[in-house]
């Protein structure tokens, strides 16, 4: 194992998954049946067609799709795309407006035509024309998506080639692991700033003015962080349950402890989605286990794998608190033990990555994949950028997106573990 590829298992003697980096959509299956192709892709959330609310404005909606088609026609595109983006807001789950709507952006955007053609189907599986869309643009997505897989391979390749021993690295390293508390805990609504969040894992300082609750949730996510490093990155068997529920343990030991690596026992909202009620938590976790232990995931890339599972986990929202921070552990665990350094969730994205969760719960857990193999590559970019020779005269570019699961000195050194 060479030295670079230790830093990002925190030192420790890593597991290396070797897994095909083919993009094989057609094992993203629930986990309440064994993975099966639809004719219309994964279904996520339904073994059927999803029923949706009939939106109030549909009457506006449509009238916006019929002006929508008329300046297509005309060849005014601009007004067009304007007006197809408003119906679909007011409309979003009209198959007509997603079928058409799809239609028009195919030529330039056709991974997101197709995603509309999946979303047709997910209301309408029989549709003719949804299905003759998606099988006309299928292929080409799958290899858009190989394509960016292959070249996140690539630059994981160029990073691990790289000299070990830099300074540059070292403190590029421990940067990036304030940065994944700082804001893995701005998501779920922490205040502390990244300098407090910086104080507070190095000195167990308060910090006046934040409540207990927030510097606790600090210390969990650090010490959540420095049991996976010390524990299940070189763990030969398996990641299971159990060792989500030791995560867990840690991310709320001290915020919330009765809580800690407990099911949840009352039901929880989380926007749209109503999660499984409590009496099914246990099931579907044993489920999910089962799908964790099975060699369907050995079949995915490493980052459709930790996506899915955070998907999934999220999907099930077993805990009353936490359930965010700890797939997003789980996700960079599954990452650091396939070789991946694992990447950052940045607050300022927040938004999109609730809007491809959701999407997910609609059908389509691609997007989501997507999302999260862009910030798999922004953190190598980072990485790489850390070992850049900058002019004399320049800024370097500031590396915000880089992170590691560990702050201990001795950690960041670039010794053999295993010697």
């Amino acid at each position: 194992m060479s030295s670079m590829t230790q830093l990002f298992v925190a030192g420790l003697a890593g597991v290396f998954v070797t897994i095909s980096a083919m993009y094989l959509w057609t094992f993203i299956g629930f986990w309440y049946q064994k993975p099966m192709l639809e004719p219309h892709g994964f279904n996520l959330m339904l073994s059927g067609a999803i029923v949706p609310d009939p939106s109030p404005l549909e009457g506006e909606a449509l009238a916006l799709l019929k002006a929508a088609t008329t300046m297509k026609t005309e060849g005014k595109r601009e007004k067009a795309l304007k007006l197809f983006q408003q119906a679909s807001a007011l409309s979003p789950h009209n198959p007509d407006i997603l079928l058409q709507y799809g239609e028009f952006l195919e030529s330039h955007d056709i991974v997101k035509a197709e995603h509309l053609y999946n979303r047709a189907l997910s209301f309408n599986p029989s549709d003719s024309r949804a299905l003759t869309n998606r099988k006309r643009a299928l292929p080409k997505v799958k290899q858009i998506d190989r394509d960016m897989l292959s070249i996140i391979d690539d630059k994981r390749r160029k990073l691990f080639s790289l000299p070990a021993g830099s300074l540059s690295m070292k403190r590029a390293v421990r940067e990036a692991y304030y940065q994944h508390i700082y804001h893995s805990n701005a998501i779920e609504g922490n205040t502390m700033t990244l300098s407090m969040t910086r104080a507070i894992v190095e000195t167990r300082m308060a910090v006046a003015g934040k409540s207990i609750i927030e510097h606790n949730e600090v210390i969990g996510l650090d010490e959540a962080m420095k049991y996976i490093n010390s524990t299940l990155v070189r763990k030969s068997e398996s990641i299971s349950v159990h060792d989500i529920l030791q995560i867990h343990k840690r991310v709320l030991g001290h915020a919330h402890p009765l809580e800690a690596g407990i099911y949840r026992v009352s039901q929880v909202y989380v926007g749209e989605h109503v999660p499984p009620p409590p009496s099914e938590v246990e099931r579907q976790m044993s489920q999910f286990n089962e799908w964790l232990l099975s060699r369907d995931p050995e079949i995915l890339h490493p980052i459709e794998f930790a996506a899915i599972a955070h998907y999934k986990l999220v999907y099930i929202h077993p805990f009353t608190d936490g359930n965010g921070r700890t797939a997003r552990l789980l996700m960079n665990t599954i990452l650091m033990r396939a070789g991946f350094p694992p990447v950052i969730i940045r607050f300022q994205d927040r938004h999109r990555y609730y809007e491809h969760l959701n999407q997910a719960n609609h059908g389509d857990i691609r997007p989501f994949i997507r999302f999260v193999a862009a910030c798999t590559e922004r953190t190598i970019d980072a990485y790489l950028a850390s070992t850049t020779i900058i002019p004399l005269g320049r800024t370097p570019r500031e590396l915000t997106d880089a992170h590691v699961i560990d702050a201990d000195e001795d950690d960041l050194s670039f010794h053999d573990p295993t010697s």
